[in-house]
């Protein structure tokens, strides 16, 4: 048998080709709409940079009243890195502004190969991952960034130091904090899926919470930003957190019967 054959689809299938030409049109949306959305992230890249960096400025007023009115803590010594930061941190904010378009189009790819009535929920697919994403960002802003900034520049008090950052090394710790508490808001929707696809129960992941715990803070001690004990708990706390609205979101959509917990094994 050819591999043309083996390409080949039934009538009412899409063929390799198909699905990679399918691809390839979504991408270049979703390439369309982040460069529709940059073109207004960059005129706006100073007022970006000011939002950005507010929470670092918050915590050096916190921990040494006065400091920001004596020397700013920013500064570069590579003569291209105010722009090419500029240009990222305008970049990833398109990305955010996109988000749903992003998440239109990867319902649109996957939305064939589901029956009828799953395809019915492309509104609130789109809807409630766009809003997961971007409440997670948010709160990775408004709140673990924030409280991170905090303790970090209270460590740098404590040692008698003053800060001299570096606009692409501030930006690489603010973006990794922002952008990984975003996905992380996503395990909901993940987990969704999950259900539907019977690959997890309510049960089971009640059941084995104490594991996942340990799970989690590995990943927290590892993966988040800051080497101190108090973010790897802050970030801990909150996917411990999202695990158990996970089991919750998991236990509305399993399509069996929901069967009663019977606790812990």
């Amino acid at each position: 048998m050819s591999a043309m054959t083996l390409l080949k689809a039934p009538p009412d299938r899409m063929s390799f080709w198909e699905h990679l030409e399918e691809f390839r049109a979504r991408l270049l949306r979703v390439v369309m709409a982040v460069g529709v959305a940059f073109g207004v992230t960059y005129h706006f890249r100073a007022n970006l940079w000011a939002w950005a960096s507010l929470p670092l400025r918050k915590a050096i007023e916190h921990q040494a009243p006065g400091a920001l009115a004596a020397q700013s803590p920013f500064g570069f010594t590579d003569p291209a890195e105010p722009f090419l930061s500029g240009v990222r941190l305008a970049l990833w904010a398109s990305a955010f502004l996109a988000a749903p378009v992003i998440f239109h189009q990867v319902w649109a790819f996957i939305s064939p190969g589901l029956l009828p009535k799953e395809r019915r929920l492309a509104v609130p697919f789109v809807s409630v991952t766009s809003l997961c994403f971007l409440g997670g960002c948010a709160f990775a802003y408004f709140q673990a960034f924030a409280f991170l900034a905090d303790i970090l520049y209270q460590e740098a008090v404590k040692l008698g130091l003053r800060a001299n950052i570096h606009m692409g090394d501030y930006l690489d710790l603010f973006l990794s904090t922002v952008l990984l508490t975003g996905i992380l808001f996503e395990l909901p929707v993940l987990f969704f899926f999950l259900a539907k696809l019977r690959i997890v129960t309510a049960g089971r992941m009640l059941s084995y919470w104490r594991h996942a715990t340990v799970i989690i803070v590995i990943f927290s001690a590892f993966f988040t930003p800051g080497d101190v004990v108090a973010t790897t708990v802050f970030f801990s706390v909150v996917l411990l957190g999202l695990y158990f609205i996970s089991a919750l979101v998991v236990w509305i959509a399993q399509p069996t019967a929901r069967p009663e917990w019977t606790g812990p094994k």
